[in-house]
């Protein structure tokens, strides 16, 4: 059972958060040893704190986030071997029967062993307790509380550690949006029709250690609270390079669906000529309410934005956005055009999607072209725009500026 135990917590495909796993460990243990309160605590440099609490009784002392002072508590004294592992009764124990806790906990029976973490750091205790004696208590009771304080204590520092790293995250991202140091590269987009620029889709890069691909940049951004802050000031960098490209070229800027509800990308657009703005949304950006959704962009499009769903080909929610937001503009994954060439189930997906866009007044942009034979594949199915490593790479601005000039 241990072991089923251990590989059900360890997951690592598993979404549920180590507090909840801690807390369905806490509850296990409380049951099997018939106790009415079980607690994690982690020792500060003053306190014992609660951090996780199956709490059955009605006192509230016993809350996360509450605490004592740290030499006041059992919990001190189990780690430094001043006290007993296993107290049946607290109220005939020389120690515990004249400490203030007892009473204020309403402890009658105790058990708890520390928890040591792997750098010999004692980081609290894991402890039972309920509030009549318990003569029963024994060492068996004992080994199963210390065999699960093992899996807590790996639990624990797995939190530890996420939450070093996201601190570390959290401080890169606020130097990156306090520096401003997000560049922005500019990749073309060309129309089949008059082999010229069209536009530039506007993608972040990062030069900062330790490397992560944008798209992870964004998401830690995300998790920690600053995903907007630093997507608006990505957003800010392109526009700020909009009058260096020729007034007829668009630049396309992904964005997030909560960054457009929150008003944020709204705001972001004031006093620009929208007209020269297209939106990207990607498929795989969840929309939970898309009337919402609508009445939000509305205003933007009043103003000429258009808006185009990224990834369509990769999977099902893109054909929902599109169909649900009224897309102007439709992108083909990579996962599709690539060798379009060569296999027919792309070229016939493509082909119906080629039809099913012109038959909603939607244009059709193919990403992720690498060669010439895709290329050739994609004029026949009348494609209206390309974009990839074969028709131009990302580049920065005084680079990118370059592909007005060049023809196809």
């Amino acid at each position: 059972m241990i072991d089923k135990l251990s590989k059900h917590l360890f997951d690592p495909q598993s979404d549920v958060s180590i507090e909840s796993k801690l807390l369905k460990l806490l509850s296990l243990v409380r049951k099997h040893l018939s106790m009415e309160v079980a607690f994690i605590s982690e020792f500060t440099n003053t306190d014992r704190v609660f951090k996780v609490v199956d709490n059955q009784t009605t006192n509230t002392c016993v809350s996360v986030g509450n605490s004592d002072p740290i030499c006041e508590t059992y919990c001190k004294k189990i780690s430094d071997n001043e006290l007993e592992q296993i107290i049946p009764n607290t109220l005939e124990h020389p120690i515990t029967r004249n400490m203030p806790v007892t009473e204020k906990l309403n402890i009658g029976s105790y058990i708890g062993v520390p928890i040591v973490l792997s750098t010999g750091k004692v980081y609290g205790t894991f402890c039972c307790y309920k509030t009549i004696l318990d003569n029963t208590l024994n060492d068996k009771d004992l080994s199963f509380l210390r065999l699960i304080s093992e899996i807590t204590t790996e639990l624990i520092e797995k939190n530890v550690l996420s939450n070093i790293l996201n601190n570390e995250s959290k401080s890169l991202i606020e130097n990156i949006i306090k520096t401003n140091d997000i560049t922005i590269y500019f990749q073309p987009i060309f129309n089949l029709s008059t082999n010229q620029l069209s536009g530039y889709e506007s993608l972040s890069r990062f030069f900062i250690e330790p490397y992560k691909t944008p798209d992870i940049w964004f998401k830690d951004a995300a998790k920690l609270g600053l995903g907007e802050a630093l997507e608006i000031l990505a957003i800010q960098n392109t526009l700020h390079c909009l009058d260096k490209f020729d007034e007829k070229a668009y630049i396309t800027i992904n964005t997030s669906p909560q960054h457009i509800l929150s008003g944020s990308i709204d705001k972001a657009l004031q006093s620009i000529d929208c007209n020269r703005i297209i939106l990207e949304v990607t498929e795989h950006s969840p929309i939970v309410d898309y009337q919402a959704m609508r009445t939000a962009l509305q205003p933007l499009r009043n103003r000429g934005v258009k808006l185009a769903i990224d990834d369509v080909g990769a999977g099902f929610s893109s054909f929902q956005h599109i169909l649900e937001l009224e897309a102007d503009i439709i992108k083909l994954d990579i996962s599709l055009t690539q060798n379009i060439n060569t296999d027919r189930r792309k070229f016939l997906l493509a082909k119906a999607l080629c039809g099913f866009a012109k038959a909603i007044n939607c244009s059709i942009v193919a990403e992720g072209i690498e060669n010439q034979e895709e290329l050739s594949t994609l004029r026949k199915l009348g494609v209206d725009n390309v974009q990839g490593y074969f028709i131009g790479r990302p580049a920065p601005i005084e680079d990118a500026i370059q592909y007005q000039t060049i023809t196809l």
